[in-house]
């Protein structure tokens, strides 16, 4: 295969979503398997639509995922410069060729005749389109309205019969009849080139072999081949994954789940696990395997198994892969990366003590299995670090009210608060004592005293919860518990 050359060119003109970053994943993978580059070219011509932010919004999207770009911006490289911006002088250049080869012509139409001329053939059931009012303008009258100043755009001069056609890698051969589309614009009356031009260009000029892009380009590429040819350039490989659909199979909105793409990274998704998930929808290795490694989805990825049709977006799926990526995390990872989301809900001080640490890193090993998101370790961790419990109110009608329950969690109490092992194993032996003591079930043992130390009626392993928690902690809460069942018979 030639050297591989393959481009991510976002337009910075808001923040990067699901469909923008998987392209991206897509360039890169297929660059990592077969060496090459991976290019990264901002789009940012339209500078009516132009958000600063959104440039360091998808750099750092690539960068979370671990997508290191070989050329673009900060890293440079001999294609560049990698802003469309700045290389208003090569568009510029080339759009005066195709006016002279007579493949292109200035437009002097206004906003307000081309809106009246589609309300016309909107009106009459017509497809609508540029009526080519200027094609036939004279190179002197064309000149003199140059001259005064009048605002123009370029457009291309399509042919009028005949098909233009392509090949995807996805879809197979694509065919448009040129009588159905229109006279686009290749340069706007502000200097700026349209993407439609631009890329073209730009992706000839800095040699690139793949193009790979979303499924929605494709009624654009047919434009784009006419370009390449009427240049004489060989059109580079088409690869269009499909639409990302919400469970509705409409187009994924907020209402599925869909939010700016570093808004995953602040709800705690790990980004292996979003670069498994991204690659995922709307590839196949072509067997039923849906947790891949790095090194697996370079070793195995194919344009060939980008499938052809809409796929969905599943939030419960996602959060399924990025609770098994947690759970073979290491600890002491998942520690270092749940801390933020501790430290903003006050669980934790800003700069914590070792020992502080260690508490930290014990309490989440034991509600590891139950993060989805590493932004839910402070709900499900937060009666480990409170000094006041949140009682579950149906858990003290149901556990807490029984009549045993102050006899059995002073027993408790006394005799936790003498053990001088105060192991899981220790644990286990003096609750187990109480309640033979006691003659009662586990049951009637385990959520009274759960309820008393945790406030909850779920949680991890009681005995493993009560040495996590220690043993001064453990006895003050029995004793807390113990002073409310009393004030409740008061009362």
């Amino acid at each position: 295969m030639e050297k591989i050359r393959v481009r991510f060119a976002p337009s910075p003109t808001g923040s990067p979503h699901i469909g923008n970053i998987r392209t991206a994943v897509y360039d890169w993978l297929f660059r990592q398997r077969h060496g090459g580059s991976f290019v990264v070219r901002i789009e940012d011509t339209d500078r009516a639509r132009f958000v600063p932010t959104s440039l360091d919004e998808l750099l750092d999207s690539l960068r979370w995922l671990g997508l290191q770009w070989d050329e673009g911006p900060e890293v440079g490289g001999e294609y560049g410069p990698y802003f469309q911006s700045e290389r208003l002088t090569h568009y510029d250049k080339l759009v005066k060729q195709l006016i002279e080869q007579g493949d292109a012509y200035y437009c002097f139409c206004t906003s307000e005749r081309l809106a009246e001329m589609r309300k016309a053939q909107e009106a009459a059931k017509q497809p609508t389109g540029y009526d080519r009012a200027c094609v036939s303008c004279s190179k002197e009258d064309v000149q003199s309205k140059l001259a005064q100043g009048i605002p123009a755009v370029v457009r291309f001069k399509v042919p009028q019969d005949g098909n233009t056609s392509f090949h995807d890698v996805v879809r197979g051969e694509i065919t448009f009849e040129n009588r159905l589309l229109d006279d686009f614009v290749l340069l706007k009356s502000d200097g700026f080139p349209t993407y439609q031009f631009a890329n073209v260009v730009d992706d000839h000029l800095m040699e690139i072999t793949h193009i790979i892009r979303g499924e929605e380009w494709i009624s654009s590429t047919p434009k784009h081949v006419l370009i390449y040819q009427a240049f004489g350039w060989t059109p580079p490989v088409f690869a269009h994954p499909p639409l990302i659909f919400g469970s509705d199979r409409t187009k994924l909105s907020k209402r599925h789940g869909a939010v700016a793409f570093l808004d995953y990274k602040e709800r705690g998704f790990l980004p292996e696990a979003m670069l498994n998930y991204l690659t995922t929808l709307g590839w196949s290795d072509g067997t039923d395997q849906e947790l891949f490694s790095r090194d697996e989805l370079i070793e195995k990825f194919t344009l060939e198994g980008i499938v052809n049709h809409p796929v969905i977006f599943d939030m419960q799926k996602l959060e399924w892969m990025n609770g098994v990526y947690i759970r073979a995390a290491d600890i002491g990872l998942i520690t270092e990366l749940c801390l933020p989301y501790l430290q903003k809900a006050g669980l934790l001080p800003a700069n914590p003590t070792p020992a502080e640490m260690e508490y930290a890193s014990s309490v989440i090993a034991l509600e590891k299995d139950k993060l989805k998101v590493l932004s839910d370790v402070a709900e499900l961790t937060s009666f480990f670090f409170q000094d006041e419990l949140e009682f579950d109110e149906k858990g003290v009608g149901k556990w807490l009210s029984k009549e045993h329950v102050p006899t059995l969690l002073g027993k408790l109490m006394d005799k936790l608060s003498a053990l001088t092992d105060f192991s899981i194993e220790g644990i286990d032996a003096v609750v187990r004592e109480v309640g033979e003591e006691m003659e009662m079930s586990g049951g009637q043992v385990i959520h009274p005293t759960r309820m008393a130390v945790t406030g909850r009626t779920v949680g991890p392993g009681l005995f493993e919860t009560i040495s996590a928690l220690g043993q001064a902690r453990v006895v003050a809460r029995i004793k807390r518990t113990l002073e409310m069942l009393s004030e409740m018979q008061v009362g």
